[in-house]
């Protein structure tokens, strides 16, 4: 049997996090699941909510391949360096290096910030809360 997994990030602001991701991916929000018609519906199903609980925002792949993103604020800030981090992959056809920059271009001006250039190899970045990521073919 294969496993699904879904991405969770810890976040300070998830809804703009969450837009910054939309633009990265080509993803879209995710519904509240069913029976839930919003999101504030669902989380008030769980009962009172903890006094530090923030929001939240979820997307996914609309086209179903990708794995399920979510952003859940949470009061502490990122002290160090990720982990785990996303390659965002511009696909290996043609020329991929103008490409592979026009991308890392388009999430700069999305509020992503350029950590490091490898020429003609992949871009470095950071999400606009400082998550790592890179851009490649």
């Amino acid at each position: 049997m294969v496993l699904r997994v879904d991405l969770t990030f810890d976040c300070a602001r998830a809804e703009e996090l969450a837009g910054f991701w939309k633009v990265a991916l080509g993803y879209v929000d995710e519904p509240p699941p069913a029976p839930f018609t919003t999101r504030a519906e669902w989380a008030a199903s769980f009962g009172e909510p903890a006094e530090d609980e923030g929001g939240g925002a979820w997307l996914h792949d609309p086209d179903g391949v990708g794995p399920r993103l979510s952003f859940l604020e949470v009061p502490e800030p990122k002290v160090t360096k990720n982990r785990l981090h996303l390659d965002v992959r511009v696909g290996k056809h043609g020329e991929p290096w103008p490409r592979i920059l026009a991308k890392a271009e388009e999430l700069r001006a999305a509020g992503g910030r350029v950590l490091a250039t490898y020429d003609g190899h992949h871009v470095t970045m950071a999400d606009p809360e400082g998550n790592e990521f890179c851009v490649a073919a």
